[in-house]
């Protein structure tokens, strides 16, 4: 069927979990889409009554009604100006983004890819190894790629390590981008009091772009990143520019937090400032 345009606002197909309650995934990611004034068209992956950072939670796998749920969508004709993916909890659902992007990528569509593997040195529980190889050939479909540290480190196959040179990061950058991407950042870099992202462009010079570390890390934060990443990719904004946007964004964030005493499981009341964000 051809593609319908569907009027003339821009859409993002974002491929993520959805959370009742703790601020993450699609519930982050929708609202700070819509602000950006892109319609945020949800690919649900999992429901959960709460994130796993919580003593208990409802969990409700999606696997295996994506397929069903996205051929409608190809039936229907329907077309994105952008497809953003984040945590995938299986080597199926990899497979499934991979052949989501082969099928509704056209020439303009922006595919953002947030690998969201592990933190602090290690791969999330749920990660094999067969993941992790499988969400490496996922990272060649990506036009942005956003990985934290511990991330880009699994993908490039290097050993994670507390203090880092910053020809070391640079290195890893450009790995990623001899996999696929044309746009990569990496996040979470510790600088003393600073964390720094690498942003890295095909045909620029990359840059460390630092913000003054506050309060703890917090669930969402790092969706919020990528959201406002994804959003402005389809809009057209300078891609350092963006991810300068976007870390200022969530520090803002989360000294909001701090002072509303949002636990830190709760994540951060971004709500409260989003009018600021544009």
């Amino acid at each position: 069927m051809e593609r319908q345009t569907q009027g003339r606002q821009k859409k993002i197909a974002v491929i993520n979990d959805m959370s009742g309650y703790g601020r993450c995934s699609i519930a982050v990611s929708l609202p700070v889409i819509s602000r950006l004034k892109v319609q945020c068209c949800v690919v649900p992956t999992a429901v959960f009554s709460n994130h796993t950072a919580y003593p208990n939670y409802f969990f409700d796998d999606y696997t295996e009604r994506m397929p069903e749920y996205i051929r409608n969508w190809e039936l229907l004709g329907l077309s994105f100006s952008g497809i953003y993916s984040g945590f995938l909890g299986s080597k199926e659902q990899i497979g499934i983004v991979r052949n989501f992007i082969e099928t509704f990528r056209e020439p303009d569509t922006q595919v953002i890819v947030d690998p969201v593997m592990g933190d602090h040195g290690k791969p999330y529980a749920t990660y094999t190894e067969e993941m992790c190889l499988e969400m490496k050939e996922l990272v060649r479909f990506a036009d942005i790629l956003t990985p934290n540290l511990t991330e880009a480190c699994i993908l490039t196959d290097t050993s994670y390590k507390g203090k880092w040179r910053k020809k070391e990061i640079v290195e890893m950058a450009d790995n990623l981008m001899e996999q696929g991407p044309g746009k990569v950042v990496i996040t979470g870099i510790t600088q003393g009091g600073y964390i720094a992202n690498y942003v890295c462009e095909r045909g620029k010079t990359g840059k460390f772009l630092r913000t003054v570390r506050v309060g703890t890390q917090r669930c969402g934060t790092g969706d919020l990143f990528a959201s406002i990443i994804a959003a402005d990719a389809v809009n057209g904004v300078d891609f350092a520019a963006s991810v300068k946007k976007a870390s200022g964004f969530v520090k803002k964030s989360i000294e909001k937090a701090i002072e509303m005493e949002i636990p830190v499981t709760d994540g951060v009341p971004f709500e409260e400032i989003l009018d600021k964000l544009k």
